[in-house]
């Protein structure tokens, strides 16, 4: 009955909640690599990719590269912002391997990858310029009818793949510029308190988020207490997702219930089987357990997790190449089997989706408070009538980031 009402609400159907489309009204899509040998999940693989397109040339060089009509090794293109990759022509000038750097490919699947503009059909420079050490990132998830699973992840991690709309909490570096709608936090601060801040507004979205065909959409309360209590829930959930970054502890298991290897996992592993009455993900002849159930059902847009995450893994391992791609094309290079560090990995994984498992029961319960009609909940015309909504199409746009050169095609510079 629970998912059936939120269900509901996040439709949008009975009109209590606002678009996020409002609330953070500048948004990105993910970066678009064009060639899937640019990401994965090993970065030594990446490195063998990229030595062996240097050392390719004329239509060999070509073939590997995988051309399309944004990217061809002839192309030239502006530096990404904070990087000192070339902007020459790949096939004349190829350069050192740049150090591959981590990032979100799906929902909780950090991966790496090649940061060369070059290489990278739609790289969103918007993002790379925003995106120090006080960022964070709500990534929207694919609305499916019916699914249960989070509206939205948060992340310090630059989002890539097919995720939803982006939206960084800040529009400038060093956490100024918030990126919410014009007067909100006046409003919040006037109704809730003068402690709001953006950070605890993005904790309240990650906590009261709903999905809707149209966009995730948030309910917003005129009560300081359900306020205080959304929040601190919300920043739970957020500390999980960031895994140790910005200061914080990484997820861990109370003892007894932290996943551990009880047989080593298979240099090539084929599959992977969960197995409910001894909680354990038993992959060839390797073991892992305790695996608690909730972290094995858990998804996002109706796809579970870990699976994706495991097939993932499987296919760079042995070097499979996706989407039909020729069998000795780049995605095949650095093919080593199954790491160590992956494994180091999945059982962290195991631990984040338990976290945010034993969490769901709270959010299901403040999402249920909210429904009922004893909980004010401030209104889109209040929000009219204090001048937030509608929102100025130039918070949409991303902000002026001036003061410094980024070096474009072919070694020119363009002050920003």
């Amino acid at each position: 009955m629970a998912a059936r009402r939120t269900a509901a609400a996040g439709s949008g159907e009975d009109g209590k909640s606002l678009p996020l489309d409002e609330l953070m009204p500048w948004s990105v899509r993910p970066l678009r690599t064009g060639r899937s040998w640019v990401m994965g999940p090993d970065p030594t693989a990446l490195r063998a990719r990229w030595e062996r397109l240097a050392a390719a040339e004329g239509a060999e060089q070509e073939r590997l590269f995988r051309p399309s009509r944004s990217r061809t090794p002839n192309t030239p293109v502006a530096a990404l912002p904070g990087r000192s990759t070339g902007t020459g022509r790949f096939a004349r000038e190829p350069g050192a391997c740049p150090d591959p750097v981590r990032i979100l490919h799906g929902p909780f699947d950090e991966q790496w990858l090649l940061p060369d503009h070059r290489l990278i059909d739609a790289a969103r420079p918007e993002l790379w310029r925003v995106g120090d050490e006080r960022q964070l990132f709500t990534v929207e998830h694919g609305y499916v009818p019916q699914a249960t699973g989070p509206a939205l992840s948060v992340t310090h991690l630059l989002p890539a793949g097919r995720a939803g709309r982006i939206r960084p909490l800040y529009r400038r570096p060093d956490a100024t510029d918030p990126n919410l709608a014009p007067g909100l936090l006046d409003v919040l601060r006037a109704r809730l308190g003068p402690e709001v801040a953006p950070g605890s507004v993005l904790a309240w979205i990650t906590a009261a988020a709903l999905p809707s065909p149209s966009g995730c959409r948030v309910p917003l309360p005129a009560d300081a207490e359900v306020w205080a209590a959304g929040v601190e829930l919300g920043r739970e959930l957020v500390r999980v997702q960031l895994r140790g970054a910005r200061g914080g502890e990484r997820p861990r298991l109370p003892g007894g219930r932290r996943p551990y290897v009880r047989a080593a996992l298979p240099a090539r592993p084929a599959g992977i089987v969960y197995d409910a009455e001894a909680e354990a993900l038993v992959i060839g002849d390797g073991r892992i357990s305790p695996v608690p159930a909730g972290a094995w059902e858990f998804t996002v847009s109706g796809v579970r997790v870990l699976e994706l995450w495991f097939e993932r893994r499987v296919a760079a391992a042995v070097g499979v190449v996706p989407e039909g791609a020729d069998a000795d094309g780049l995605d095949a290079v650095g093919a080593r089997g199954w790491t160590p560090e992956w494994t180091s990995e999945l059982l962290e994984l195991i631990s984040v989706l338990a976290l945010l498992d034993g969490l769901r029961p709270r959010q299901e319960a403040l999402r249920a408070r909210l429904e009922r009609a004893e909980v004010p909940l401030i209104s889109r015309a209040e929000l009219r009538a204090a001048g937030v909504l509608p929102v100025p199409g130039s918070v949409r746009l991303p902000a002026s980031v001036l003061g410094h050169q980024e070096e474009g095609p072919e070694g020119q510079f363009a002050l920003l």
